[in-house]
C-alpha cells in the first residue's frame, strides 16, 4: 500500500503543469540590470570629472602620491600597479594602459604628470608597443605637487575605496584648470568626450580674466585662450566660427596639419609633427595607396625615420617636383590633414554635462573656490589651535617656579593636569601642553621664544579671516596661484597657429582618370587620341586627303604633350585635355587647340611621363649642326602652356628625334648625301637655344634635310620617310664609304680615314 501510494504521489508530481511564467516587461529589465551597469560607466569609469581625471587615472595618481614618489627616486612600474590595485581592480594591464599615456616618454600630454625611464611608445604610433611593466621605472613628475596642493588640509572630500580598507580623494584639488590642460577622450554607455588640451600659460591668463570678470565676452576670452595646443605640435587651421562654437557650447572641430620641411641637397620632404588625432601608420598606408594607384608619380620613395631626436617621415621626391604643390594634394588625400572632434562632456555633480571653455572654467572655479575655502579654513583652525596652546604657555611666564611647584608637588600623575588649570586659569588642552614640555625647556628662553610667536600667528589667523570672509578675496589668492603656476611651467605654443587670411590656397588639381591610350599626330597638325578599347577590331587610321602619319606613340591619360612647332616654340598640353575618338575620326587641329601663331606648323610630339635625365631630344639643321638637349630642360614648375626658344633658330630645323637611349641616327642632305652617327657623339647642352656641334659638314649649297633614328620614321619637319623619300645612289659615298657601310659611327669612320691616310704616305 505505501508503494502504491509513493507511486501515486510520483505521478502526481510529473504530470502537475508548470507554474505559468510571469512576464516582466523590456523596460523593467532594462531598468533593473542595464541602468545600473550604464550608469557606473557613465559616472565612474568613461568621462573625466571638474579636476579633469577619470577615476583610473586619479587612483593611479594618488596611490603613486602615497607611495611617495612625489619627491622619491623612481621605482618599477610593477609597484605602482601592484598598489593601484587596492583602488581600482580591474586588472593590472588596465592600470598600466592608464600609467603609460601619462608618461613623458608617451608624448600623450603637453605637460606630463609621471617621469618616466624606459620604453612607453609612443602617442604618434599604434604600432609602436610599450615594454612591460616589470623593466619600466616611474615617479610623479614635480608638476604633480599642484595636484595635490591642499590634499592633506582637508581641500576635498575623502571616501572608503572599494573594500572599505582605506580612503581615497573624491577628486583632486587641481591648483590649476587641468579639465582643459590634459587632454582625454571617454566612450560610455550612450554617450563619449572627447576633450581636446590648451596652452597652459594662455588657460592661466583666461581663467584670471575670468576670475576678475565672471561675464567677459567670449570673443574677449577668445583672445587670450586663442586656440587649443597638442603636444604633437603641427599646425592649427583657424576657424573664427568653429573656435567660437567650441568656446560657447563644448562642441565643434579643428583642423589639423602636419609641419614639413623640405631638403633640396636631398631632394627629399621632411614631415617633422603630424596632427594629434591621427596615427604614422595610418600616414603611411594612405601614401603607399596612392603609390599603388599611380596617383602620386612624384614620390619615389618614402621610409619612417623616427629616432632619438624624434618624429621624421621622409618622402624622396622626382626632380622639379614643386614640394608645396604636393603637399597640398597630401593634406587632401592623406591623414597629413586631419580634424579633432570636441566634445567637452564631463561630469559635474554626477550629472554628466556638455559645457563650453567659457562655461567649463567657471564650474572649475567654483570648484577650486570651495577647495581652498576648506584649505584655509583648516590652516586657520590649526593656527588657532596653536595659538591657544602658547597663550597658556604665556601664563606660565609670570611664574615658572609655580608652574614647578604644582608639578612636584602634585602626589599622582592624573593630578598634574587638574592642579595646572586651577593654578592658573588654563583649561585641559592648554595644562596638557605644559605638563608635556620636557624640565630641559622650562627655562625663560624657550618659554619667551614661544610666546613671541602669537603676535605672527594672530596676525596670519587675522589674514586668513580676512580671505575667508570675502570670496573675491579668495579668487585674488587663486589668481595668484595661477600666475606662480604660469611663471613657472608656462610654455611657448607647440602648435602654431594659421589664420584663415594667411593660408595659401593652393588650388586643387582636378583628378584625372588614368589609362593607357594610343596618341598620333599627322603632318597637317591632327591629332587624335585613341583608347585600346576602341582600337580593338578597327585600328585603321583615317586621315584628311593628302594627309599622313607624322608621329605615334602608347600613352597614357595623365602623360604631358610637347608639341614643337618651326618657330623654335614648343607647346605642352595634358593628353587629358583631348577627348579620345575613334579611329576613323580626324581629331584635334591642333594649331586651333593651343593656339598657334598664324602661319605655324607642328614638326614633333612627344608624350612625356616624367622628366628625368638621360633622356634627350636631338635636333639636326640644315646647315649640318645637331644639339643634343635634355628632355628635363622643358621642365617648368609653373602651368606654362608655351615656351619660346624650343631650339635654335640660328638655321632651319631638318628635323629632331626623341632618345630615350644612346643609337645610331640617320642624317640626309637634299644632295642624296647622307651618314650615320652614335647620338653619344654628340655632346649634351642644357641649353634649350643652343646651336649644337657640326655633325655633317654640307657642300655648297646643300642642306641636311632629314634626321632619323630608324628607316621609316618620320622625322623631317616636311614630314619625309627615311629612305623612301632620299633617292641614293648605290654607288653614293658618305664621308668616303659605300652606302653599305652606313652602319659604321662617326667614331669608326674617322678611324677609317685614318687607316687610308696611313697607307697612302
Amino acid at each position: 500500500m505505501a508503494k502504491k501510494k509513493a507511486s501515486k504521489e510520483i505521478e502526481r508530481t510529473v504530470t502537475a503543469p508548470p507554474a505559468p511564467a510571469v512576464p516582466q516587461p523590456i523596460t523593467e529589465t532594462i531598468e533593473k540590470n542595464y541602468m545600473p551597469y550604464a550608469m557606473t560607466v557613465i559616472v565612474s569609469r568613461a568621462l573625466p570629472e571638474i579636476d579633469g581625471f577619470k577615476p583610473s587615472q586619479r587612483k593611479l595618481l594618488y596611490m603613486m602620491y602615497k607611495m611617495g614618489l612625489l619627491t622619491g627616486g623612481r621605482t618599477k612600474s610593477a609597484n605602482v600597479v601592484g598598489s593601484t590595485m587596492r583602488l581600482n581592480p580591474h586588472g593590472d594591464a588596465a592600470i598600466y594602459e592608464t600609467m603609460v599615456r601619462l608618461t613623458r616618454a608617451n608624448e600623450t600630454l603637453l605637460h606630463p604628470f609621471v617621469d618616466s625611464k624606459g620604453s612607453f611608445g609612443k602617442q604618434y604610433s599604434s604600432e609602436m608597443a610599450y615594454a612591460a611593466s616589470r623593466y619600466t621605472e616611474v615617479k610623479l613628475d614635480s608638476f604633480c605637487a599642484e595636484l595635490f596642493r591642499g590634499i592633506d588640509k582637508d581641500a576635498v572630500d575623502m571616501i572608503d575605496n572599494y573594500d572599505g580598507t582605506m580612503k581615497e580623494p573624491r577628486l583632486l584639488p587641481t591648483s590649476f584648470p587641468n579639465i582643459l590642460l590634459s587632454p582625454n577622450k571617454g566612450i560610455a554607455v550612450g554617450m563619449a568626450s572627447n576633450i581636446c588640451s590648451f596652452n597652459l600659460a594662455e588657460l592661466c591668463d583666461g581663467t584670471i580674466a575670468l576670475l576678475k570678470n565672471p561675464y567677459i565676452d567670449v570673443d574677449a576670452l577668445m583672445d587670450i585662450i586663442k586656440a587649443p595646443d597638442f603636444s604633437g605640435g603641427g599646425f592649427l587651421l583657424y576657424n573664427r566660427e568653429q573656435m567660437t562654437r567650441i568656446f560657447t557650447e563644448g562642441v565643434g572641430s579643428v583642423r589639423l596639419r602636419a609641419k614639413y620641411a623640405y631638403d633640396k641637397n636631398e631632394n627629399c620632404i621632411d614631415i617633422l609633427e603630424i596632427p594629434y588625432s591621427t596615427s604614422i601608420e595610418l600616414i603611411m598606408k594612405a601614401i603607399t595607396e596612392l603609390l599603388r594607384d599611380g596617383k602620386l608619380k612624384e614620390v619615389t620613395d618614402f621610409r619612417d625615420e623616427i629616432d632619438k631626436d624624434g618624429f621624421k617621415l621622409t618622402l624622396d621626391v622626382k626632380r622639379g617636383t614643386d614640394p608645396d604643390k604636393l603637399m597640398a594634394r597630401l593634406f587632401r588625400q592623406t591623414p597629413l590633414e586631419d580634424s579633432f572632434a570636441c566634445n567637452f562632456n564631463v561630469i559635474l555633480n554626477g550629472v554628466p554635462r556638455t559645457l563650453g571653455v567659457r562655461d567649463l572654467l567657471s564650474e572649475w572655479i567654483g570648484f577650486r573656490v570651495e577647495c581652498v575655502r576648506r584649505e584655509l579654513t583648516f590652516d586657520k583652525g590649526k593656527k588657532e589651535d596653536k595659538l591657544h596652546l602658547l597663550m597658556g604657555l604665556g601664563k606660565i611666564l609670570l611664574d615658572i617656579d609655580k608652574a614647578i611647584r604644582i608639578v612636584r608637588e602634585s602626589e599622582n600623575e592624573k593630578d598634574v593636569v587638574p592642579n595646572l588649570m586651577d593654578g592658573f586659569g588654563i583649561d585641559q588642552k592648554q595644562a596638557e601642553y605644559i605638563a608635556e614640555i620636557r624640565l630641559r625647556n622650562l627655562n625663560k628662553e624657550y618659554i619667551l621664544n614661544r610666546v613671541q610667536e602669537i603676535e605672527s600667528l594672530q596676525k596670519e589667523i587675522a589674514e586668513l579671516s580676512g580671505i575667508l570672509s570675502s570670496e573675491k578675496k579668495i579668487k585674488a589668492y587663486i589668481a595668484d596661484q595661477l600666475k606662480e603656476i604660469k611663471k613657472r611651467y608656462g610654455q611657448p605654443r607647440r602648435t602654431q597657429i594659421i589664420y584663415d587670411d594667411l593660408l595659401e590656397q593652393i588650388p586643387a588639381e582636378p583628378e584625372v582618370e588614368n589609362y593607357n591610350c594610343r596618341v598620333l599626330l599627322t603632318c597637317d597638325g591632327y591629332f587624335k587620341k585613341n583608347t585600346l578599347q576602341s582600337l580593338r577590331g578597327n585600328d585603321e587610321q583615317k586621315y584628311k586627303d593628302g594627309d599622313r602619319l607624322r608621329c605615334m606613340e602608347e600613352a597614357e591619360n595623365i602623360d604631358e604633350l610637347l608639341f614643337f612647332t618651326d618657330r623654335a616654340q614648343v607647346y605642352k598640353a595634358k593628353v587629358s585635355d583631348f577627348d579620345p575618338v575613334k579611329a576613323s575620326a580626324l581629331g584635334d587641329y591642333v594649331p586651333a587647340k593651343l593656339g598657334f601663331d598664324e602661319g605655324e606648323r607642328v614638326i614633333f610630339m612627344k608624350a612625356v611621363h616624367e622628366y628625368i635625365d638621360g633622356v634627350n631630344f636631338i635636333f639636326a639643321f640644315a646647315n649640318g649642326k645637331c644639339a643634343r638637349i635634355p628632355v628635363a630642360a622643358y621642365f617648368t614648375k609653373s602651368n606654362r602652356k608655351r615656351l619660346t626658344g624650343a631650339y635654335s633658330d640660328a638655321s632651319p630645323i631638318a628635323g629632331m628625334i626623341y632618345e630615350g637611349a644612346p643609337c645610331e641616327i640617320f642624317l640626309g642632305t637634299d644632295q642624296n648625301r647622307c651618314m650615320v652617327v652614335n647620338s653619344e657623339l654628340i655632346p649634351v647642352k642644357t641649353t634649350r637655344s643652343s646651336q649644337g656641334v657640326t655633325v655633317l659638314k654640307p657642300k655648297r649649297g646643300e642642306q641636311v634635310t632629314l634626321i632619323t633614328d630608324k628607316i621609316g620614321h618620320m622625322c623631317g619637319p616636311d614630314g619625309s620617310k627615311g629612305f623612301k623619300k632620299l633617292k641614293i645612289p648605290a654607288a653614293a659615298l658618305p664621308l668616303g664609304r659605300r652606302i653599305d657601310r652606313l652602319a659604321l659611327t662617326l667614331g669608326e669612320e674617322q678611324k677609317a680615314n685614318e687607316e687610308k691616310n696611313n697607307e697612302t704616305e
